[in-house]
């Protein structure tokens, strides 16, 4: 006799992704989606005339995140949602991952015999697990494509300076020429400008919520330049190549070490898709061996070694420029 419940905590787990990815829709529009053309600053003023009321909303949502670490269970989640920019609150976050365990409960319960305690732990399991995977691909694709726009970004801003453009100019030029997600950003950078903010401070506080080194670089240029002069269109044209290198670089790496990467993940996965397998196949293989007194100690030190496989293959792969 086949067992599918192994299947059908899979397709649960996938069910709760493609629910999370359509509440967001559904919320905040489709013009939020990062596969969007559609630049969200630009949007939002087209729909209102308070250039103050849209600062006020993207500020609360970029920062909302960070300030809310100390919520129990959330501080599983802040730090990638802030990178992802979500719009959703801390406290809709969390309902989110209530609302979607309590159906994945549910959802086991009519669809497996597993007992009681198996089914709340793989309920929360999927509901947690699910939403932090989904806000973490999120902010990893959000970062990458501003990795991918950051050197075009700047080199807009070099011709603009050239041009006779001042800088608070220029970064509003590029909110307005370049796509999201850096539009938006750069955008507020250029509304707190127009309110009196210190440019350079605006830019260190992205660079600080976004943890990425290439801004920091931007922000610490110019930072430098404001307090003791000098030709801002040529730092920033050395920046532009220094970014534009270390992000070719970058890719020379992940293109390298993909291999290892790949072999770590395949020979730490492998183990756990043929005890699946079996599972499906032959749900009573392992019944002459689970009263066992080594059984779950086993299980437990074989989960530990292919964990630690992971952290190795990544630690060994995780080269610094």
């Amino acid at each position: 006799m086949l067992s599918a419940e192994p299947i059908i905590y899979g397709l649960i787990f996938i069910g709760v992704l493609v629910l999370v990815e359509g509440i967001y829709l559904v919320a905040f529009g489709k013009s939020i989606s990062l596969n969007s053309k559609v630049n969200r600053r630009m949007d939002m003023l087209n729909k209102t005339t308070s250039r103050e009321d849209v600062l006020a909303t993207l500020r609360k949502e970029m920062d909302q995140h960070s300030n809310n670490r100390g919520i129990p269970l959330y501080s599983l989640l802040a730090d990638r949602a802030q990178k992802a920019a979500l719009a959703f609150t801390p406290q809709q976050l969390i309902l989110i991952m209530i609302g979607v365990s309590v159906l994945a409960f549910f959802a086991l319960s009519l669809a497996t015999e597993a007992s009681l305690a198996i089914r709340l732990v793989m309920g929360i399991g999927i509901g947690v697990g699910g939403v932090y995977m989904w806000v973490n691909g999120k902010a990893k694709k959000r970062l990458a494509l501003i990795e991918e726009q950051l050197p075009d970004a700047v080199e807009l801003m070099v011709r603009s300076l050239r041009v006779g453009y001042p800088f608070s100019s220029a970064i509003s030029i590029v909110s307005k020429e370049i796509k999201d997600p850096l539009a938006t950003e750069f955008g507020v950078i250029s509304d707190e400008a127009t309110y009196g903010r210190d440019i350079g401070e605006a830019l260190k506080h992205m660079a600080e919520r976004l943890d990425m080194q290439d801004m920091r670089f931007l922000a610490v240029a110019v930072s430098i330049q404001q307090q003791s002069g000098g030709n801002l269109a040529e730092i920033l044209e050395g920046l532009a190549k220094v970014i534009r290198a270390r992000f070719r670089l970058f890719r020379r790496v992940k293109a390298i070490t993909a291999e290892a990467q790949w072999s770590g993940k395949f020979l730490s996965g492998f183990p756990v898709f043929v005890l699946l397998a079996i599972q499906v196949l032959d749900p009573h293989y392992y019944d002459e061996v689970l009263d066992h007194a080594f059984f779950i100690p086993a299980c437990f030190a074989v989960a530990i070694f292919l964990v630690l496989n992971l952290i190795v293959m990544k630690i060994l792969v995780n080269i610094k420029v």
